[in-house]
């Protein structure tokens, strides 16, 4: 920013400034007491109304079990706890997969606004975390009607038959049951930070988070795995429901849908789309990052199939192997596709790629059959590099490709289990629509609120400047390195200091 641009917005400040005072002295009082109350802590306030209103009416659940009184000799006790740590250990490795968010993200993304991605992607899971343990963990699986849960707010309630559950050793304990489940919740929002990163503000991607986590995730995901939602029984015929074994709709499509409203009406990143027309890429800093959170993500994919069985059986093995087979097609196929089409093999592409694969098998990887895997992610890789040229057509910028890669492989993966795992076709398109429309609504609409009343996008100074500074204060590379801003004239962004980029 240059030094007569400052000294403007400087002078527009303090007229501002001068105008309030000398129009309205008598609201500085109140302006002072105001400073006290950000909108993120009025907007806390009609939480903690629900918080002291359910607690109060809510016994002091005990979900710990009595060793002394259980036969650690019963085969059944014995098969319980296996399947307890099997579920916990899968349940570790699906929140770590928020490492694999963050690396890719990072990387995928300009150095100036790598500690402002690597902050979304790690408090994302604590927002995710209370969020769902508050209302979300009731609305998706406690007791109610066929469209929400209604009961067991707060973990409040140690009956099992609370959250769809049987008691133990025959069913998983509640316990084992929330940790598993919340990881799958936040990412849903981990999907959206990708979308949305380098222009949005930190405050208002939290609160969308809470409520993404807390209200429409939980229905949707009612809707398929409560056991009692109406997208399991829906009238084609015998025992006909939507089939979505781990989540390529429930889970990814979510996030994926939600996301790109946030795009829409963010807008894209500075520079990205010139007036004069044309696509500017904005390439990712540092894509040995980008490489290492693809390899997690993979890893952590271990965690999210298999461990959607929910217990410790034969089956666990085949949907490893489903998962990987699709992986591998998924990456082969993308490398192929952006070879020919663009004539170099990029290695963005070949991330995407298999994480397309990834996201494609997750709703069936129960059903289909090896070879089925293998075409379901071949495909996926092929659609996912047409589909990031695709958005940068209609203008939608994704930074990370996360809407080819979740939103429409998710598409793409729910209707595969009709095609090779023997869902039905219909079932599957009415729960890819039902749940994608009410996400659309739900997300516009918080989006809009957001924007009308915290605002969602930075300021053009900080975004040139960066997130890092703008919204947190520092840097991730400090020091160390500085970044060419090829969308200001060539001026150098600071990676190392306090000034505005563009007086470098």
């Amino acid at each position: 920013m240059s030094n007569s641009t400052t000294e403007k917005v400087g002078s527009r400040r303090r007229r501002k400034s001068h105008f309030a005072t000398e129009t309205a002295p008598y609201l500085q009082p109140l302006k002072k007491i105001s400073r006290w109350f950000s909108p993120t802590w009025l907007l806390c306030i009609p939480l903690v109304a629900i918080i002291v209103f359910v607690w109060d009416g809510a016994a002091v659940a005990q979900h710990a079990f009595d060793l002394d009184e259980m036969d650690m000799t019963d085969p059944a006790v014995v098969k319980g706890i296996l399947d307890t740590v099997f579920v916990f250990f899968c349940a570790v490795l699906v929140i770590f997969m928020n490492a694999g968010f963050a690396m890719v993200e990072t990387g995928f993304c300009r150095q100036k606004n790598a500690v402002n991605i690597l902050s979304k992607n790690l408090i994302v899971f604590g927002i995710a975390v209370i969020a769902y343990w508050a209302i979300g963990f009731a609305f998706m699986y406690g007791e109610g009607t066929p469209f929400m849960g209604l009961k067991g707010f707060f973990l409040s309630s140690s009956d099992p038959t609370t959250y769809g559950l049987d008691p133990f050793p025959d069913g998983l304990p509640i316990s084992v049951q929330f940790l598993f489940q919340v990881a799958f919740a936040a990412t849903a929002a981990t999907i959206v930070s990708g979308t949305v990163a380098e222009r949005i503000h930190f405050t208002s991607f939290l609160i969308f988070a809470f409520l993404l986590v807390g209200i429409s995730y939980p229905i949707t995901g009612h809707w398929v795995w409560s056991g009692t939602g109406w997208l399991g029984d829906l009238p084609f015929g015998e025992d006909v429901g939507f089939h979505d074994f781990a989540g390529s709709t429930v889970v990814h499509s979510v996030g994926g849908w939600a996301a790109l409203m946030g795009a829409a009406f963010l807008g894209p990143r500075s520079g990205k789309y010139p007036a004069s027309g044309g696509i500017n890429a904005i390439p990712g800093h540092n894509m040995s990052l980008a490489t290492l959170g693809c390899l997690i993500l993979w890893i952590g994919w271990y965690g999210f199939n298999p461990g959607s069985e929910l217990a410790a059986t034969p089956n666990v093995t085949y949907i490893a192997l489903t998962t990987t087979l699709a992986a591998s097609a998924g990456g082969v196929l993308a490398t192929i596709t952006s070879w020919v089409k663009d004539g170099k093999p990029d290695l963005s592409m070949i991330v995407n790629g298999i994480l397309a694969g990834l996201v494609g098998i997750t709703a069936g990887c129960d059903a289909i059959p090896y070879w089925g895997a293998v075409i379901v992610g071949a495909i996926a890789g092929i659609i996912v590099v047409f589909s990031v040229s695709f958005f940068d057509a209609i203008k939608i910028d994704d930074p990370v490709g996360a809407l080819s890669v979740h939103l429409v492989c998710g598409v793409w993966g729910t209707i595969a289990v009709a095609f090779f795992g023997g869902a039905n076709f219909l079932a599957q398109i009415v729960g890819i629509l039902s749940i994608g429309g009410f996400t659309v609504v739900f997300s516009s609409i918080v989006w809009l609120i957001l924007r009308a009343t915290l605002t969602i996008r930075v300021e053009p100074e900080d975004e040139l400047r960066g997130l890092d500074i703008s919204e947190h204060g520092m840097e991730a590379y400090s020091g160390f390195v500085t970044e060419t801003d090829t969308f200001a004239g060539g001026t150098v962004s600071p990676v190392s200091g306090s000034e505005v980029a563009g007086d470098a």
